[in-house]
């Protein structure tokens, strides 16, 4: 079974398509027979996109530090539900235990996340696609900002290619449907 991780808001945003993009990546992991690895949230689109997998009959792997059981919300009707000390303790073994890595629309932490793994795939430490959901044109300031890091010499052009950006969850399956093929 492949695990798709998928790093997402702990809120819906402001854009009423984040959470209809969220539910149907969800509802598609599902039915692609994979599993989602997520933060253990149930708010914002974390929460969304794990009720509509495990409404979809999606096996749920939910990672979560214990300082943030109560602020995101612990979701422990999970298929499995880890808590760890820390959050890079979390980021790791989300990482460890998917095939490939979805970026949802997020903050701090989405961010955060994006660029630990896209550093290490830089670095060589995996080779898991990276694939942006670029909802409502939401991630485009970002790809903006990693054209900028390689023109400006900070980066070699091969950084660009280890990111994909894809419009909405149909695209994204379509996507990860290549990457596994």
């Amino acid at each position: 079974m492949k695990s798709i991780c998928v790093y997402c808001g702990s809120r819906s945003g402001a854009d009423p398509a984040f959470a209809e993009q969220a539910t149907a990546l969800g509802r598609g992991i599902a039915q692609e027979g994979w599993r989602l690895v997520y933060g253990a949230g149930d708010v914002g689109l974390m929460g969304v996109v794990a009720r509509a997998a495990q409404a979809a009959g999606a096996d749920t792997f939910g990672v979560i530090p214990e300082h943030l059981l109560k602020w995101e919300v612990g979701k422990t009707d999970l298929t499995r539900f880890i808590v760890t000390e820390t959050m890079h303790e979390r980021k790791k073994v989300m990482l460890m235990n998917a095939d490939a890595i979805v970026v949802m629309p997020g903050g701090a932490g989405s961010l955060d996340e994006f660029f630990e793994v896209l550093t290490w795939r830089q670095l060589g430490l995996h080779a898991k696609p990276i694939l942006l959901m670029n909802v409502a044109g939401y991630w485009d300031p970002l790809q903006g900002l990693l054209d900028h890091v390689v023109q400006q010499g900070f980066a070699d052009e091969s950084l660009l290619g280890f990111v994909q950006s894809e419009a909405s969850a149909d695209a994204v399956l379509a996507a990860l449907r290549r990457a596994f093929s």
